[in-house]
């Protein structure tokens, strides 16, 4: 049965972790890759994902989103192929349905380890 999905996120390029990343860290947490998204940034930290999204035309109002590795129930990866140029990970969680959708600069198989590593070792 195929479920719409829940949530829509773009990674681009992976960036630095941004300096605003680190407040959000529990204890023993550690940042692990980060990537651009439209708007703010996507983190993989040791624990969770963290999906910051910048709002509103001033970019001052803040969503966050937290996806706890142990939420993930199975993914899928799909690399660009020849003449369609998306890639695309879609997780499917306790919460729902995820769709990532990946720009030129986002390395399919390089998030697709990310996710299998945190999904695989907690």
């Amino acid at each position: 049965m195929e479920t719409s999905a829940l949530l829509t996120w773009t990674l681009q390029q992976e960036i630095p972790v941004p300096a605003d990343v680190t407040p959000l860290l529990t204890q023993g947490e550690q940042a692990v890759a980060s990537f651009k998204t439209f708007r703010d940034s996507a983190t993989f930290t040791t624990k969770r994902l963290i999906v910051r999204d910048a709002q509103g035309l001033t970019g001052k109002k803040i969503e966050i989103y937290s996806l706890p590795y142990a939420a993930i129930n199975m993914w899928s990866s799909e690399n660009a192929g020849v003449l369609d140029w998306n890639s695309e990970i879609e997780l499917w969680t306790r919460a729902g349905h995820i769709k990532i959708k990946l720009g030129k600069g986002a390395d399919v198989r390089r998030i697709d380890s990310l996710i299998a590593w945190a999904v695989l070792n907690h």
